[in-house]
């Protein structure tokens, strides 16, 4: 029964991303020297995610419309980013904004939450 949940499960997450890719739209401009000093902010961020979980999909389409190429690392069973998140985070949960600032590191769950922190800190820069 729970090979059948995975794939039902699986089945639905490749739809959802195949049409994430297909819908996601354009990326926000912005001048080169914004966008190199955006991503040299962004090397203190990082989602933990599942790339086929519904909610992994809105932050990740959110994201790419915001021009914000943050490194994604995946959960899945076996990897070691699963025993990093769960130690570090404390829950297996995704998707998951790892935020370094100064030495301390924060860990942000619930993709409304983590866009609407990614849209504060980016789009009025």
């Amino acid at each position: 029964m729970g090979l059948i949940i995975s794939l039902i499960r699986n089945g639905i997450g490749s739809i959802l991303v195949f049409f994430d890719l297909i819908t996601r739209g354009k990326k926000l401009k912005r001048s080169p020297e914004v966008q190199q000093k955006i991503e040299a902010d962004l090397e203190n961020l990082c989602l933990y995610q599942f790339f086929a979980c519904p909610f992994c999909i809105k932050t990740r389409r959110r994201m790419h419309q915001l021009n914000l190429p943050i490194s994604t690392l995946g959960v899945a069973k076996g990897s070691p980013h699963r025993d990093e998140l769960l130690k570090g985070g404390g829950k297996i949960q995704t998707p998951c904004l790892r935020i370094e600032n100064e030495g301390q590191v924060e860990w942000l769950y619930e993709s409304s939450a983590i866009i609407t922190y990614l849209e504060q800190r980016f789009t009025d820069v």
